[in-house]
């Protein structure tokens, strides 16, 4: 099992931990009372930082309720925290932009990361046919 140093910028917010029985994500929380107009970007400050083990990254994403609650998306659909982000003061951070008015408060859970292993390297060989059997192409599997 991997050790994970973790700062706490706040004892405000619930300390992360895994929901026994129903997901292998974990669950990050607003670590500030944001308000938020209709059509304004913000950066959710998450209230923690790490020292990712060498040769992970962890991704952040939305937890399916966040844009139901609170009208907002996260701006690049997948956060990449790699692991050179690990300062004193890389605190994680949430980009959002806000489709209505609304109010995020203090320990609001409101995305969800997981820690996966960096990519291999890899060497593109280029070649004019490709053996796999086509599929139609990009968008072709219908609507169902």
């Amino acid at each position: 099992m991997e050790r994970i140093k973790i700062k706490y910028f706040t004892d405000k917010i619930e300390k992360l931990a895994y929901i026994d029985g129903k997901s292998d994500w974990i669950d990050l929380r607003a670590s500030e009372t944001v308000e938020l107009s209709a059509g304004e970007f913000a950066l959710i400050p998450l209230g923690v930082a790490m020292e990712l083990p060498k040769g992970y990254e962890a991704h952040i994403v939305p937890r399916s309720s966040t844009f139901k609650n609170f009208g907002i998306i996260q701006t690049n659909s997948c956060g990449i925290i790699d692991g050179s982000y690990c300062g004193d003061t890389d605190m994680w951070k949430m980009p959002v932009y806000a489709i209505r008015d609304t109010r995020i408060e203090v320990n609001d859970r409101i995305a969800q990361f997981r820690i996966v292993e960096n990519q291999p390297k890899i060497v593109f060989e280029e070649a004019e046919r490709l053996e796999g059997a086509d599929r139609g192409g990009f968008g072709s599997t219908g609507r169902q």
